[in-house]
C-alpha cells in the first residue's frame, strides 16, 4: 500500500542516519579540509568495555586519532543520542553538538571555532 520512499516507512535508525548525514554536509560545506580526511560511522550503542586509559567513556560518541595508515574516525551511538533527544529536533542538535565536539577534538580547536551556534 505504501511505497519504500514515502515518510511512514522511515525508521528511527535511517532517520538518524539521515540526521547525521546532513550535519556531516553542512560541515564539510563549512570546513571541506577538516573534515575530508575523517571517516564517520553509525553504531547503535558504544562497546560495554571502556578502553583502559579512559576513565569515564563518552556514551554518545567517540573520536580516534589517524594513525599508522588508518584515517581519523568519528563514531556516533544512535541509542544513547536517540533516548536522551526524543524530539526529533533536539536529536538534531544533539547529532550536530557531537560532530562539532568530535571533530573539534581531533583539529584541536574549540568547538566555537568550527560551529559558532554548538551548544546552544
Amino acid at each position: 500500500m505504501f511505497g519504500v520512499r514515502l515518510p511512514r516507512y522511515r525508521t528511527r535508525s535511517g532517520m538518524f542516519d539521515d540526521m547525521a548525514a546532513a550535519q556531516i554536509r553542512r560541515l564539510h560545506d563549512a570546513w571541506p579540509e577538516l573534515v575530508d580526511p575523517v571517516q564517520f560511522a553509525v553504531e547503535d550503542v558504544p562497546p560495554s568495555t571502556p578502553a583502559p586509559w579512559e576513565d569515564e567513556p563518552d556514551l554518545m560518541s567517540r573520536c580516534f586519532a589517524a594513525g599508522r595508515g588508518t584515517p581519523a574516525r568519528i563514531v556516533l551511538y544512535r541509542l544513547p543520542l536517540q533516548t536522551h533527544n526524543p524530539d526529533r529536533e533536539d536529536l538534531q542538535w544533539a547529532i550536530r553538538d557531537e560532530l562539532v565536539s568530535r571533530l573539534a577534538e581531533l583539529a584541536g580547536r574549540r568547538p566555537e571555532e568550527i560551529d559558532p551556534d554548538w551548544g546552544m
